[in-house]
């Protein structure tokens, strides 16, 4: 499938199965995060792999948007080591991290391995639920694994505004 398709038939996963995402799959979903580009190369990533019965209930008491998926990445930087732009009033480590969370997204579409990024939960909820260190954000939880059987994209996928209504040549 060419890279145009993939994006295409990628969909937010809203219910999963309770087949397991294989070891290999996972590990290529992680590799690919780990060689996602960052500000200066600085690779302030840090993943979190929720599989155990007691992570993920944790990841349920902080969201109700798991959907029964078998393992969910907790995607966060470490903001002391991130690169502190001209100004020094932001830094790049929302911006590295979501680089990174795509590219694990978009390499489990490659896998046929079903997502979901998570965005409603309370960061610092999740921050304290899993006792990281102090200088680790987080900013999104992914939900892995396999789409139910009959599972399709929300109506509104393939909805998308012309090209005109959301780029600008300037």
């Amino acid at each position: 499938m060419d890279f145009i398709e993939l994006v295409k038939s990628r969909y937010s996963c809203k219910n999963f199965s309770e087949k397991e995402v294989e070891k290999e799959k996972l590990d290529l979903i992680l590799e690919a995060g780990r060689l996602a580009p960052t500000a200066k190369n600085m690779q302030i990533q840090r993943i979190y792999v929720a599989k155990s019965d007691a992570a993920l209930r944790k990841i349920d008491e902080l969201t109700p948007c798991r959907y029964k998926a078998p393992l969910v990445l907790l995607v966060a930087f470490d903001e002391s080591e991130a690169f502190v732009y001209p100004g020094e009033k932001y830094n790049s480590g929302v911006e590295d991290a979501t680089i990174v969370a795509s590219h694990m997204v978009l390499a489990a579409a490659s896998q046929g391995v079903d997502s979901c990024w998570v965005n409603f939960f309370d960061p610092d909820k999740a921050h304290e639920k899993f006792s990281l260190p102090k200088n680790e954000k987080i900013i999104a939880m992914i939900d892995l694994g396999y789409k139910n059987e009959g599972v399709k994209p929300l109506e509104n996928h393939n909805k998308r505004k012309n090209i005109e209504e959301t780029v600008r040549f300037i």
